[in-house]
């Protein structure tokens, strides 16, 4: 309990003057009154720790996602918030689904990629000749996903990499620390991503089978997801009655891909994720994930977590941490869904609703459930206690947390040839 209200702190790190000084940043002429009308309207998240009211440090950029007013306040030449180039409608959605119906597979335009990645200690963060031990995130073969998982090698060597079973896979190193110098530990490896596109038609959509293999993804799994009462209304609420599988599906999600995305709190410091997107007014993908997953459970219909990175080909450079789910739909199975990308502006089914079935082929799933143990098992409390995107670390005396290092994440397309 004392780590987590370190982290609280780290994460609630403004007073009411520093939130006041950031949203001014973009609006010079913010008034007290604007400031204190937002902050009880919940657009300004906060917490109230020992008598003094503190802001959560991405409120002031998060405002800008969540009240059109502060949009309309925000200085002319100020950039609004992008999303990634794979959460708007795009040609690459277009090619996914002709290139489905051409072939008739559900996985498509395969791509073989190399990517580096690397988690790196800052000097003097442990003390030197002490061992660091650091884990990597690192994919499983996902069948019409990714396929022809390939090590290329690490930094340092002797990498032991953890089992395909392993829901939450890494790659672990270690390093003794030297002084005045980071660590760095880096993998390297190689891909082939798929693009997924099933084209649901939903009247031949069916009950959920009597299958022992799904009832895990039909249960609650603590503390995330829970069947609450609150939830409860909330899908009574959604659906009016609905019990068509797919139907529950399609409004179930477009109820929490209106949920406003915002930059979120640690997860580690939340006691219910699920629950917390409910109430919290925004939410970011995980918790827009577990909001859909607990309701989904809660109606009869499995669902389970998947999450990893995404990134583009568009020339921006853009990677991003991202997190995402599956669905079981019969008589088609497991269909992939991401509903913080949500419906897509189309008039067209099956590209408004792309990502009810289907993904992009710009992602690499690293986890296939959430607060799952790592191999080799990590001895101090983990930074990311549901999430494994960036890494870990740690040495005989703590946990590194993330302002301990910095991580990055690189890919690259290979040539036909280098395939």
């Amino acid at each position: 309990q004392r780590e987590r209200m370190r982290r609280i702190r780290l994460d609630f790190s403004l007073d009411e003057a520093a939130a006041k000084t950031a949203v001014r940043r973009w609006i010079p002429d913010l008034t007290d009154a604007e400031f204190a009308r937002w902050d009880q309207l919940g657009l300004i998240e906060h917490l109230d720790i020992d008598g003094t009211r503190w802001y959560f440090k991405r409120a002031p950029s998060n405002l800008f996602r969540l009240s059109d007013e502060a949009r309309a306040r925000r200085r002319a030449d100020a950039p609004l918030p992008a999303p990634g180039p794979n959460e708007v409608l795009n040609a690459h959605h277009a090619r996914v689904v002709a290139a489905a119906a051409q072939s008739g597979k559900t996985s498509v335009l395969p791509q073989r990629i190399a990517f580096t990645q690397s988690l790196t200690v800052k000097a003097d963060a442990v003390p030197a000749g002490e061992t660091i031990r650091a884990w990597i995130p690192y994919p499983r073969e996902i069948p019409g996903q990714q396929a022809q998982v390939q090590w290329l090698g690490s930094t340092p060597g002797k990498a032991r990499v953890a089992p395909a079973s392993t829901l939450q896979r890494t790659a672990y190193l270690e390093a003794k620390a030297v002084a005045g110098q980071p660590t760095r530990f880096e993998i390297r490896y190689a891909a082939t991503i798929f693009a997924r596109h099933t084209a649901v038609d939903p009247a031949r959509v069916q009950a959920t089978p009597a299958d022992p293999a799904l009832q895990p993804f039909l249960a609650e799994q603590p503390p995330h997801v829970r069947f609450t009462p609150a939830l409860k209304l909330f899908s009574d609420q959604v659906l009016q009655g609905e019990t068509r599988p797919y139907e529950v599906v399609r409004r179930l999600y477009a109820a929490v891909d209106r949920i406003p995305w915002a930059g979120a709190r640690e997860y580690s410091t939340l006691s219910n994720i699920s629950d917390y997107a409910l109430h919290a007014g925004h939410a970011d993908c995980g918790q827009q994930t577990l909001l859909l997953i607990a309701l989904l459970r809660m109606n009869g219909i499995p669902a389970r977590w998947q999450s990893g990175r995404v990134f583009s080909d568009d020339g921006s450079g853009y990677a991003n941490l991202h997190d995402w789910g599956a669905v079981y739909l019969a008589p088609y199975g497991w269909l992939p869904m991401d509903v913080t990308t949500g419906a897509l502006a189309s008039d067209a089914p099956a590209l408004r609703d792309f990502y009810i079935g289907g993904l992009d082929g710009y992602r690499i799933a690293f986890n296939d459930d959430f607060g799952q143990p790592f191999v080799p098992a990590k001895q101090h409390y983990r930074s990311e206690t549901v999430d494994s995107q960036r890494g870990e670390a740690e040495w005989a005396g703590g946990n590194l947390y993330f302002d301990q290092w910095d991580d990055d994440f690189q890919w690259q397309v290979l040539p036909a040839g280098q395939r």
